[in-house]
């Protein structure tokens, strides 16, 4: 990949066995304004072995480096999401082969970490009432995926 290509300082490089053409074309099909942006081929067969990709404009690059690096609780990436149904739509697409965690948390078909937040989340747990935070906290620890209307109301009291 060119570097002239990489607009951003820092770009995430996920690892994947052989799947990462694959997961960018996932990861693309998910998020609004994404796109595959390059293939680098292996010299050796031919197949891809680095991806550049975009997610909601954010770069990534992919690399099909084989076994024994999975992914782990580690890194995740964490989605902002405007309302319920964004987590909703999110949290569907990402967890589709995959599964939730807790706590906004999942992993995804090919075992990457995501965290899908909603907006009004992390004002409700650094609200200054620490009833108000202590109780939203509380509610957030007993899900998996959010429910921003009982966190809301568990916040309330």
């Amino acid at each position: 990949m060119e570097p002239s290509m990489i607009t951003q300082k820092i770009t995430p490089f996920l690892w994947f066995d052989t799947q990462a053409e694959e997961a960018a074309n996932f990861y693309c099909s998910i998020f609004p304004d994404s796109r595959v942006t390059n293939v680098t081929p292996d010299p050796r067969s031919g197949k891809a072995l680095v991806v550049g990709f975009e997610l909601a404009g954010s770069q990534f690059l992919a690399m099909n480096g084989g076994p024994g690096h999975p992914f782990t609780e580690a890194i995740s990436l964490s989605i902002d999401c405007k309302d319920q149904a964004e987590v909703d739509h999110y949290w569907e697409k990402l967890t589709a082969g995959g599964e939730g965690i807790a706590c906004s948390w999942l992993k995804d078909k090919y075992g990457l970490r995501w965290q899908v937040v909603p907006a009004i989340l992390p004002k409700l747990l650094s609200d200054p009432d620490p009833a108000k935070a202590g109780r939203a906290m509380a509610a957030m620890m007993t899900m998996v995926k959010i429910d921003v209307a009982a966190i809301e109301a568990a916040a309330k009291g």
